[in-house]
């Protein structure tokens, strides 16, 4: 499976949060599986961390990057494609975060790790 993990989905799998649930963790564990984190998630978790809403993610806002690279997780970069379909996306959800993630999730063909119900009135395939 390919995964895209949501914001919190990362934040809880990193802490080892009971939050998480069992598939998700699971799944998330399974070498197999490819996991990607959205560079939108990557600014979300700073700019949350900066204006002092994600006053325990630190570690994490201060290097993405190798946070990634320590669970063997992937990078997956915001093209033109993932913003125009971000903006066109119908509906009165408004973070513009979640809205990348959906459309990441939609064009890459991502399974989307959260335990968002809103994103499956967008026809992503969502796992929790």
């Amino acid at each position: 499976m390919q995964l895209l993990l949501d914001t919190h989905t990362l934040l809880w799998w990193l802490d080892g949060d009971a939050s998480l649930s069992l598939s998700a963790r699971e799944a998330i564990a399974e070498e197999d599986n490819d996991v990607f984190l959205s560079a939108a998630s990557a600014w979300e978790i700073t700019t949350k961390y900066r204006l002092g809403k994600l006053p325990g993610a630190a570690a994490v806002a201060k290097d993405v990057v190798g946070c990634l690279a320590s669970q063997g997780f992937l990078e997956l970069p915001i093209t033109l494609l993932h913003g125009q379909t971000a903006g066109a996306l119908p509906g009165p959800h408004r973070d513009p975060f979640d809205r990348m993630l959906i459309a990441q999730a939609m064009i890459e063909r991502l399974i989307l790790v959260s335990n968002e119900v809103a994103f499956d009135a967008y026809g992503v395939q969502r796992l929790w």
